[in-house]
């Protein structure tokens, strides 16, 4: 069989490149993480099976080498980073939902609930980016049915299931979270609920109020989409939007977190998608490197017609099966967003709670297909590179 040219997208680890400000040691980290382990007055409040999961993470992380196992944790530089941002008191729930993001999809094991709940309120951008299923008309046509922005009350009820039950999440996913009329509520209603809450914008629609919310708000990391510092070839990539008002915005979100919120522990990151080799990394380092605490580049998924690409050769499971589950604007659950139009659907959170529709047998029978060597069969898993 001819080898399919479209290279292995890595899930678990989807950076290209990546720059950080402050730079964290590794070593002082595993030595906090050997202090807090020691400190039953942090751990004994975590739930018995968490905290199970957290003394598995120290054992990967402190007793164990990593030569003698593949899938032992360890911690990446961009998670030494996030772990600088927490206290000692909230380290062990922070290790052990970490732990479950990144080594339960390897060891496939299925939770109560996905270590990982991406919300999107709205799935309508104002961007067409040539790597964007976006630029898909069936997809963005009104008359589909896939265009629309998630209620506040919809938004509210999810939020109140997977508090305390997930603590990673995502407010993105097919569109641009900013169009949403209800997003500043919705911001504010998921205030101290979250240890690790991140939203993607595309940045062309903040403004002092929306800087405001993200800020007094339970986020933790902001990405704002920028694939190039200089025109045209930021305009190339993302068609409709202008580098000048994305520039503008990011450096009034920045004044208003050094103003307002000094002492706040968010994470900000411009990040592109690497897609073609006019990008590079010391030009984005030159004008976001000031603005932001992490400039990166992803890897390009060809994602934007996957509906539209060959069957490939590929038999590996899919980790996000295990990783994360997708929440669209009308309560629809689906296993992944690179199936953008939901052939996959596993469920409504309008009919059903997210840890049934987690665990339901519609999700196993995808996930049973993936171990068995069949994801052929399931589409669009016949055509995607996602691992």
């Amino acid at each position: 069989m001819k080898k399919d040219p479209r290279p292995i997208y890595q899930k678990q680890n989807s950076f290209h490149e990546i720059k950080h400000k402050q730079k964290n040691s590794l070593a002082a980290t595993i030595d906090r993480v050997a202090d807090v382990r020691q400190r039953d007055d942090l751990v004994s409040k975590m739930s018995e099976s968490h905290r199970e999961i957290f003394n598995q993470a120290c054992k990967d992380l402190l007793d164990s080498d990593p030569s003698d196992n593949p899938t032992l944790f360890s911690l990446s530089p961009s998670v030494v980073e996030e772990i600088a941002t927490y206290s000692d008191s909230e380290l062990p729930r922070y290790l052990a939902h970490r732990y479950r993001y990144e080594i339960y999809p390897q060891l496939k094991i299925l939770d109560a609930y996905p270590p990982y709940l991406q919300i999107e309120p709205s799935s309508i951008c104002n961007f067409r980016c040539v790597f964007c299923f976006e630029t898909d008309p069936t997809f963005t046509e009104k008359s589909n049915g896939f265009m629309g922005q998630m209620t506040l009350d919809l938004f509210k009820n999810i939020i109140d299931q997977a508090e305390g039950n997930i603590e990673f999440i995502s407010l993105a996913s097919r569109g641009e979270p900013m169009i949403c009329k209800d997003i500043v509520p919705m911001l504010e209603y998921t205030r101290g609920k979250f240890l690790n809450l991140k939203i993607n914008t595309n940045a062309s629609l903040l403004d002092e109020e929306k800087c405001h919310a993200i800020l007094s708000g339970g986020v933790k990391t902001i990405v704002f989409s920028a694939d190039a510092a200089e025109e045209p070839l930021y305009s190339k990539f993302r068609v409709n939007g202008k580098l000048s008002v994305i520039l503008e915005n990011i450096e009034l979100f920045q004044k208003i977190r050094q103003a307002n919120y000094p002492d706040l522990s968010i994470i900000t990151r411009v990040s592109g998608v690497k897609f073609s080799d006019e990008q590079d990394m010391d030009s984005m380092q030159k004008v976001w490197g000031d603005l932001v605490d992490q400039v990166a580049f992803v890897q390009y998924n060809p994602w934007e017609n996957v509906y539209n690409q060959p069957a490939n050769n590929l038999d590996k499971a899919c980790s996000d099966l295990w990783r994360r589950m997708f929440v669209w604007w009308d309560g629809k659950a689906n296993p992944c967003d690179v199936d953008y139009k939901s052939t996959l659907c596993v469920g409504s959170s309008n009919d059903h709670r997210l840890d049934e529709i987690w665990q339901s047998s519609i999700y196993r029978e995808i996930r049973d297909a993936h171990i068995n060597n069949k994801r052929q069969n399931k589409n669009p898993c016949t055509a995607c590179t996602v691992v």
